[in-house]
C-alpha cells in the first residue's frame, strides 16, 4: 500500500513546473470563491422565487375564496364556473377547483394544451367560510395550482449568466495569475539556466540582480559562488594541464630511454660479441690434444664460465633483437613432432647431467606458425623448467583444443612458483631465487630473468599468449595455443646423426678481428679442415690462390675491414670461381649485428645466418648442414 508521498496527486505535483505551480496557487482561491458565490446566490434566488410563487398562489386562493362565498351559499353553479374560468385565466395559474364542504367539485378549470412537470407546480388550498352567519360555517374550499416554469427558466438563465461571468472571471484571473507566476519564476528560471552553464565550465556565469528581496539575495549569492567556482576550476585545469604536460614529458623521456637502450644494445652488440666469440673459440680449442686431467678440469671450468656468460649475454641480446624488430616472422606449416624432437635433442644431455628426465609425447598434429620462433620458445621454456627442477623432470606435449587450435604445454616437477610471483614472471629482469639446492654446484646459473620475457615477446609476434599455472613445491605448466594445420604426408626427416665429416674440407673464414680468426683457425684445423683466413676480399683471394680447388665452405662476418660487407665477399668469390664452372660454395654469415635495417638484405638473400657468440657445436652442425645443402646431399 503506497504512502502519501507516492500518491498520484503528489506525483502530478512533482511533474509540474514552478510557473505552473505559481499559476495554480494564484488561480485556486479565485476558482473556489467564484464557485461558492455562484452556488450561494443560485440557492438564494431559487428560495426567493419559491417564496414569491407561494405568496402569489396564496393571494389568488384568498381572492377566489372571498368571491365564491355568495355563490357557494346559494349553490349558483353557473356563477362558480365563471369565477373558476376567470381566475384560471390569470398568469401562471394552471388550475382552479371549487369544492363543497363535503368535497364535491362544483367547478374545475384546467389549463389546456400544456403538460407540466409536477415539480414545477405549486398547489394552494384555501377554505371558504360564511362570515355573515354565527359560527362561520365552512361552505367549501378553493384549490389553486400555480406554475413555477417561468420562475425556474428565469433561474436557469440567471445561472447561465453567473457561469459565464464565472468563466470570464476565471480566465481573467488565470491570465493575471500566469503573468504573475511568469514574473515571479523568471529569476529562478534564469538561475536554473545559469546553473547548467556553470556545469559546462567554459566561461564565467552571472545573473542579473532583479530586486532586493530574497530572490535578489539568492542571485547575488549565486554570482559570488559561480565566480569562486570558476576561479577554482580554472586553477585545477591549469594544474591538470601542467601535470599532463609533465607526464607526457616523462613518458617521452622513458620511451626515449627505452629506445636508446635498445639502440645501444643493438649498436654495441657486434663489439660486445667479438671478444666473447673469440673466448668461446679459444676455450674449446684448449681441450684439443690435451690429456692432463688437471688441465682438462681447469679447461672444463673455463668452458662452464664461458657457457654461463654466453647464456646471459644471449638472453640480453635476444631481447634487444626482438625490441629492435630484427626478428621477422616466417609463417609455414610443419609437424609439431619434429620440433619436439629437436628440442629434446638440444636438452637431453643437460637433463642427463642433472639427473632428470626430459620426455616429449609423440603427436601427429601440424601447426601454422614460425618454426624457428616456436623452437626458440620451447627451448627457453624447457631450459627454464630444467633449471628449477631438482627431482623428476620435464614433459613437452600438445593436444587439440576445443576451439580448433593446438595447445602446446611444457610441464615440470620443479619447485613451483608462488602465487604472488605468477603475474610478474614474464617481466624483464624478474628472477625468482631458488634455494632448494643451494649447496649443490651443478654448473647451473640463474640467468638475468629475460628467458620468459623473450618467450612472451616471441609469443606476441606469433599472435598468441603464454600462460602459466603452478603449485608451490609441486611444479608448473606453461602453455600457449597456435593455429592448427591440415596434416600432410611427411618428408623423410634427415638422420639425427649427420654423416658428413668436415675433415679435408677447404674452409675460408673472414673476420675483422684477428683474435677470432686465430681462434677459429685453430678450432677448424682440430676438426681436420684446411683453413684460410682473411680480413677482406683481397686477402681472401690471395689466401685461396694456391688451393687446388674452390672453397667448400666460406664463413664470413657481416661487417669486415674498411666497411666491406660479407655479401660483397660472396659476390667477389662468385665472380672469381665463375670461369671454372665450379660448384657453388656453401656460405655462412656470422654476425653480432641485431639492427633490422642492417639485416634486411641478408634476410632477403636467404643466406644462413648465425649470431655471435656461436658455440663450437652449433658452428660444426651448421657448417655440415650448409655444405650438405650446397652439394645436394653428396
Amino acid at each position: 500500500m503506497g504512502t502519501a508521498t507516492n500518491s498520484w496527486p503528489v506525483r502530478l505535483w512533482q511533474r509540474t513546473s514552478l510557473m505552473q505551480r505559481l499559476a495554480f496557487v494564484a488561480l485556486a482561491p479565485t476558482l473556489i470563491t467564484a464557485v461558492l458565490l455562484v452556488t450561494l446566490l443560485t440557492q438564494r434566488q431559487l428560495s426567493n422565487l419559491r417564496q414569491m410563487a407561494q405568496s402569489n398562489a396564496d393571494a389568488i386562493a384568498t381572492q377566489t375564496a372571498s368571491v365564491c362565498v355568495q355563490p357557494l351559499r346559494n349553490m349558483q353553479l353557473r356563477e362558480l364556473l365563471g369565477i373558476a374560468d376567470s381566475i384560471g385565466d390569470l398568469p401562471h395559474v394552471t388550475r382552479v377547483q371549487i369544492r363543497t364542504a363535503a368535497g364535491q367539485i362544483l367547478a374545475d378549470h384546467r389549463e389546456s394544451g400544456d403538460s407540466h412537470n409536477p415539480q414545477e407546480i405549486m398547489t394552494v388550498v384555501h377554505d371558504v367560510v360564511d362570515g355573515d352567519q354565527a359560527g362561520h360555517p365552512l361552505l367549501g374550499s378553493i384549490l389553486v395550482d400555480v406554475s413555477l416554469r417561468d420562475a425556474i427558466a428565469a433561474q436557469h438563465a440567471s445561472l447561465r449568466h453567473a457561469l459565464i461571468a464565472l468563466l470570464l472571471s476565471l480566465f481573467v484571473a488565470g491570465v493575471i495569475g500566469w503573468q504573475a507566476a511568469s514574473w515571479i519564476s523568471a529569476p529562478l528560471r534564469h538561475l536554473a539556466g545559469a546553473v547548467q552553464q556553470l556545469g559546462q565550465g567554459d566561461r564565467r556565469v552571472a545573473v542579473a540582480v532583479t530586486d532586493r528581496t530574497e530572490i535578489g539575495e539568492l542571485q547575488q549569492g549565486f554570482n559570488h559562488a559561480a565566480a569562486a567556482l570558476f576561479d577554482v576550476q580554472r586553477g585545477m585545469e591549469q594544474q591538470i594541464e601542467q601535470a599532463t604536460h609533465e607526464l607526457a614529458q616523462k613518458n617521452a623521456a622513458l620511451e626515449a630511454a627505452s629506445v636508446a637502450r635498445s639502440r645501444f644494445l643493438a649498436a654495441a652488440s657486434h663489439d660486445l660479441r667479438q671478444p666473447l666469440y673469440a673466448l668461446t673459440l679459444f676455450s674449446s680449442a684448449l681441450a684439443v690434444d690435451e690429456y692432463d686431467p688437471q688441465r682438462l678440469d681447469r679447461i672444463a671450468h673455463i668452458q662452464e664460465c664461458v657457457q654461463s656468460l654466453d647464456h646471459l649475454f644471449s638472453e640480453l641480446l635476444d631481447l634487444s633483437r626482438l625490441e629492435t624488430g630484427a626478428v621477422q616472422v616466417e609463417i609455414s606449416e610443419f609437424p609439431l613432432d619434429q620440433v619436439f624432437t629437436e628440442v629434446r635433442r638440444n636438452f637431453d644431455m643437460v637433463a642427463e647431467q642433472r639427473g632428470l628426465r626430459l620426455t616429449s609425447r609423440p603427436t601427429r598434429l601440424w601447426v601454422r606458425s614460425d618454426r624457428t620462433m616456436l623452437t626458440r620458445m620451447l627451448n627457453n621454456l624447457v631450459s627454464n623448467a630444467l633449471r628449477f627442477t631438482h627431482h623428476g623432470g620435464a614433459l613437452v606435449g600438445a593436444r587439440r583444443d576445443v576451439d580448433g587450435c593446438v595447445r602446446i604445454e611444457v610441464w615440470d616437477t620443479g619447485s613451483g612458483i608462488a602465487p604472488e610471483h605468477l603475474s610478474s614472471v614474464f617481466d624483464e629482469f624478474y628472477r625468482i631465487d631458488d634455494h632448494a639446492d643451494a649447496g649443490l654446484d651443478d654448473g647451473s646459473h640463474s640467468g638475468l630473468g629475460l628467458g620468459l620475457a623473450t618467450v612472451q615477446r616471441l609469443a606476441e609476434l606469433l599472435d598468441t599468449l603464454v600462460q602459466v599455472k603452478s603449485r608451490l613445491g609441486r611444479g608448473s605448466v606453461f602453455h600457449f595455443e597456435l593455429p592448427i594445420a591440415d596434416a600432410r604426408a611427411e618428408l623423410a626427416a634427415p638422420d639425427d646423426d649427420i654423416s658428413t665429416d668436415l675433415a679435408g674440407k677447404r674452409v675460408l673464414v673472414l673476420d675483422n678481428d684477428p683474435a677470432i680468426l686465430s681462434g677459429i683457425r685453430f678450432l677448424l684445423r682440430s676438426w681436420g679442415c684446411e683453413v684460410a683466413v682473411a680480413e677482406d676480399h683481397l686477402q681472401a683471394l690471395e689466401a685461396i690462390e694456391n688451393w687446388p680447388g674452390p672453397a667448400d665452405i666460406v664463413i664470413s662476418d657481416l661487417n669486415l675491414r674498411a666497411g666491406e660487407r660479407g655479401l660483397e665477399v660472396f659476390a667477389a668469390l662468385d665472380r672469381y670461381y665463375q670461369h671454372d664452372d665450379a660448384t657453388p660454395f656453401a656460405r655462412l654469415l656470422i654476425t653480432g649485428e641485431t639492427r633490422i635495417d642492417h639485416l634486411r638484405e641478408i634476410i632477403a638473400a636467404k643466406i644462413p645466418l648465425l649470431y655471435k657468440p656461436v658455440s663450437p657445436q652449433q658452428l660444426r652442425s651448421t657448417m655440415m648442414s650448409v655444405w650438405t645443402a650446397a652439394n645436394g646431399d653428396s
